[in-house]
């Protein structure tokens, strides 16, 4: 006759980092920003939010807490550059205006890259955030700075990156592609001919997404789906902590 013996064993915890990040310094990013951690309160995803050209923070920073994506804080970032000839509150991530106020046509984008060295730099070694759970939004001229970023740091894999009509600047010849996942979102009028051949050129995995002819951002649940599908393939995922496996095994009376 037998007996069945009940074990408990505690799950080990899936990563080193904590459920709760400690949120970004004013002093330590030099641009104004808008942070939120999870609404669930677990903070196992960061998404990080950038704007278009002309625009501000404070847009993206509804959206990010619209989204309401699962185990994942947001932070929406302000441009550096303010746009010349304009009053309103009006940002570029890199110069992209002559003196007679004309669009640069091929404008460098070091100085946001350098920004964002920077906030990468405070969440990795400050808010104790692992590089494989930053994810990337923009749009347009942000979605530029995300992909260019993306490649910049390609012997690191992000979470994501997401570009809407963000076309890269450069046409990358690289030996080692970014591990990056990519997903590029874009209406035809908005992106250049070889913008994906450009992507493909430069990422490993490259997710594309054919928007609607008319508008900017995604409009309608038709054009916000895929992003959303990508999330959650993309996205970690946080067990809850203090759970415990049932073991069990015979023993003979």
């Amino acid at each position: 006759m037998a007996h069945q013996d009940i074990h408990l064993r505690e799950n080990p915890p899936e990563n080193s980092s904590s459920r709760v990040k400690k949120p970004p310094r004013p002093e330590r990013i030099p641009v104004p920003f808008f942070y939120a951690p999870s609404d669930d309160g677990t903070d196992e995803n960061i998404l990080i939010l950038l704007h278009g050209l002309g625009d501000t923070h404070i847009p993206f920073s509804k959206l990010g807490r619209q989204l309401k994506l699962p185990q994942t804080a947001v932070l929406a970032v302000r441009a550096p550059d303010q746009v010349p000839f304009l009053y309103e509150e009006s940002y570029a991530w890199f110069p992209s205006f002559d003196d007679l106020g004309e669009l640069i046509e091929q404008p460098n984008p070091t100085p946001a890259l350098q920004l964002m060295d920077r906030i990468f730099t405070h969440l990795t070694d400050d808010c104790e955030w692992p590089v494989n759970r930053i994810h990337l939004f923009g749009f347009a001229q942000g979605g530029t700075v995300a992909a260019e970023l993306g490649i910049k740091m390609r012997g690191d894999a992000l979470g994501s990156i997401v570009t809407i009509s963000g076309p890269l600047l450069s046409y990358p010849t690289l030996s080692t592609l970014s591990p990056t996942p990519l997903l590029v979102a874009y209406r035809p009028s908005a992106v250049p001919p070889n913008a994906l051949a450009a992507f493909k050129k430069g990422f490993q995995r490259v997710v594309e997404h054919k928007m609607g002819a008319q508008g900017g951002m995604p409009a309608s649940k038709v054009e916000w789906e895929p992003i959303m599908r990508f999330w959650s393939e993309m996205l970690g995922r946080r067990r809850a902590e203090g759970l415990y496996e049932v073991m069990s095994g015979m023993s003979a009376i």
